[in-house]
């Protein structure tokens, strides 16, 4: 049994299967939704900026992606950091304000997942390749 904190009320919950999502550490992705979305140029078009994704947290039902989410952490002296002072860190996002980047289409693209030689595979929707 795997424990998963409830996002609405941060309660524990019992689950019985751990989700599977399709985005995994160091896929590109775009941020679809929040302060980092895509923004339109002076023709109307989106211009995307794909990121680097640092983690998954499973459990969580989040993702930490690079230079999404900047947060500033007051930190005190310690052992490590003897200094202290004002840091800036990456907080996690929720995964449903991501999407995959198709490096071939040059566009965000959803994902199917078919067996090949007893293997999952990842494909994207919209180019038809393998990620």
């Amino acid at each position: 049994m795997i424990k998963r904190v409830d996002p609405i009320n941060d309660k524990k919950m019992k689950t019985r299967f751990k989700p599977k999502y399709n985005i995994k550490k160091g896929d590109l992705v775009i941020v679809i939704s929040g302060a980092s979305k895509p923004k339109k140029d002076d023709n109307g078009k989106l211009e995307y900026k794909p990121r680097v994704v640092k983690e998954v947290l499973i459990e969580k039902a989040k993702v930490l992606v690079e230079g999404v989410n900047v947060v500033t952490k007051h930190t005190k002296p310690s052992a490590q950091n003897t200094k202290g002072g004002i840091v800036k860190m990456e907080a996690p996002i929720h995964i449903s304000n991501v999407m995959l980047w198709d490096a071939k289409a040059k566009a965000p693209a959803k994902v199917k997942r078919e067996r090949e030689n007893g293997k999952t595979v990842r494909v994207s929707k919209k180019s038809g390749e393998k990620i």
